[in-house]
Order: structure tokens, then C-alpha cells, then sequence
């Protein structure tokens, strides 16, 4: 079943309590909470409450986006991650894979990509829970390629992939790169770009040739999977507002 959700940061600017109330009035299911501002690495009060909010919602935590960069942030840093999502209660903990894209890490970065993802694993399995990896521009997972050998490389079960596409992206590209990430994806970040990428936000709508076909790929096997809106035009809570329709619509309606 595909779970329609928030990604938190599409609202910076809105507190815990509003982010809440603004996904449970668009008839969504599921926040991933951002930790950047709503609840920030190490800040385990921040995370009970937003966690109890959530539940108190009736809504369910999809994940703790962290932006630990694999790799590249000081290792010392993934405790507080992993402390912070555990306390929030995600299944899953979304981390990027460095900070370089793949045509610029050397072998030796790769590598420290590699072990630095096989720790946030080990560590997050303590808990219970998986690493989600990005899928993202200037990270090793910016090309279908680089990222399928990524997870290989890893060769760790506890992390997975997530994904969204590009800006402008033709949709059998979209469903190339999403069936190769399955069954193993277990997010999409659901926006609609224009060519000009995140400078150039479209109505979800605009991209039904994409997003139609992408989301009966992702419900086809049955499995459970997240799709969290993300990057409305405006940052506007009314064309969020239409956007989670849209999203459900098309849910309810899915392709035949």
C-alpha cells in the first residue's frame, strides 16, 4: 500500500503543531520530520513531542530526515542522529551519500562513503531501524548507475533507497530509475519540477505523466511505501492543500 505523506521541510517556516494539523487537513497519513528545524539532531525533547503530536494526529512517523552526509559529516555526529530518530519513533533515517556527485568523488571518497553508510547501518539497527538514502544531485546517488553500485557496494539490507526525479524529467526515464531502485525503495518524495529544477515549481497535476505511471510501479508488488509531497510552489499551504488532493486522487484512482 502506498502511504501518502508530508516531507516536514516543505514548511520550514510553520512550527511542529501547524505542520501536524496542516497534513492531517489534507487527508494525508504520514510526516517525515525534518532536522534541520523541527526536530534537530540531538534534541531528543523535541523529538518526543513531535512525536506525540503525530500519533495524537492519528498519523504516523515515516522517517527522521537527517542530513547526516555520509562520509563527509564527522562521525561523531550519527549518534545524536540515531538517538533523535529512535526517540521520534522513525522507521527509517534518511542520510545523503557524501557531498560530492559521482564524477567527482575519487575511489578513496567512495569508500569512505561506503564504510561511513555500513556504521549508520549497524547503528540504526540497534534500534530497529533502516538508513534511507536520498536520492539526490552532488551525492554518489545522482545517476541510476552510481547508485545501484552504491547499494551494492554497501551490500547492507538496512540501507534502502529512496526517490524523486529530476527537474523537467521525462517519465519513462522516471519509471527506468524506479524500477531498477525496487523492490527495495521504500520513498518517493512526490513534486512536480519544470526544466528549470526547484527554481521552477509546477501544481503536482502538470506532471500526471510522470507521477501517474511512477505510483502504480511503486504499488505493484503490494508492498508498504511512502510518497510525501514535497516542494509546493510558493511554499503555499493552499496549493499543498491541492497538491495532497491531487496525490490522493490518484491513489484512489490508480491506473489500470
Amino acid at each position: 500500500m502506498i502511504v501518502p505523506g508530508l516531507v516536514s521541510v516543505t514548511f520550514r517556516q510553520l512550527g511542529v503543531p501547524e505542520v501536524v494539523r496542516l497534513t492531517a487537513a489534507a487527508g494525508l497519513a504520514a510526516i517525515e520530520w525534518g532536522g534541520d528545524v523541527h526536530v534537530p539532531a540531538g534534541d531528543l525533547a523535541a523529538a518526543e513531542t513531535a512525536r506525540e503530536l503525530t500519533a495524537a494526529a492519528g498519523l504516523t512517523v515515516a522517517a527522521y530526515g537527517s542530513y547526516y552526509r555520509a562520509g563527509h559529516s564527522d562521525p561523531a555526529d550519527l549518534d545524536p542522529v540515531v538517538r533523535t530518530a529512535a526517540a521520534l519513533g522513525a522507521p527509517l533515517i534518511r542520510v545523503w551519500a557524501g557531498q560530492l556527485g559521482s564524477a567527482e568523488a575519487d575511489p578513496a571518497q567512495r569508500a569512505g562513503t561506503v564504510q561511513a553508510l555500513r556504521r549508520a547501518a549497524e547503528a540504526a539497527a540497534g534500534h530497529g531501524m533502516r538508513i534511507a538514502l536520498e536520492y539526490h544531485r552532488n551525492t554518489l546517488t545522482d545517476t541510476l548507475a552510481s547508485a545501484t553500485a552504491l547499494f551494492a557496494e554497501v551490500d547492507r539490507a538496512e540501507v534502502v533507497p529512496y526517490w524523486q526525479p529530476a527537474g523537467g524529467q521525462p517519465s519513462a526515464v522516471a519509471l527506468t530509475e524506479v524500477r531498477a531502485l525496487l523492490p527495495e525503495l521504500v520513498t518517493a518524495h512526490v513534486f512536480s519540477w519544470g526544466p528549470g529544477g526547484g527554481k521552477d515549481r509546477l501544481p503536482l497535476a502538470e506532471r500526471a505523466d510522470l507521477w501517474r505511471p511512477v505510483l502504480a510501479e511503486l504499488a505493484a508488488d503490494g508492498r508498504d511505501r511512502f510518497a510525501l509531497v514535497e516542494f509546493v510552489p510558493d511554499d503555499s499551504p493552499a496549493i499543498f492543500l491541492r497538491d495532497a488532493a491531487t496525490l490522493r486522487d490518484w491513489l484512489t484512482h490508480p491506473l489500470g
